[in-house]
């Protein structure tokens, strides 16, 4: 994954929309977290087991809802001035120390 390109890719919708003036860091924040919801209500109510095979339907729309989340995300990194993958690579060292 290039996420220098997915942002280029991303900013090129969201300015040819004029979505920017949209775009703090709270709405974005808080656009990621409904998405996050729509992609919990996928499961809402199935067993572990029927969550980890998922129907064909269902797993389409699970993973448009985890790409919805991503690309909030990316904005989010963005409009902030954090790089995703640094901030990522940070946290998994954290983990990787805390959890060792």
């Amino acid at each position: 994954m290039n996420i220098a390109e997915l942002t280029a890719r991303l900013h090129a919708i969201r300015d040819r929309n004029d979505w920017r003036q949209f775009h703090a860091p709270k709405n974005l924040a808080m656009a990621a977290s409904v998405e996050m919801a729509e992609l919990v209500e996928i499961f809402q109510w199935l067993s572990e087991d029927q969550s980890r095979s998922l129907p064909a339907d269902k797993l389409e729309h699970a993973g448009q809802e985890i790409g919805d989340v991503v690309l909030y995300l990316l904005l989010l990194c963005s409009e902030l001035g954090l790089d995703m993958e640094e901030v990522v690579r940070a946290k998994l060292t954290h983990s990787e120390r805390r959890f060792a």
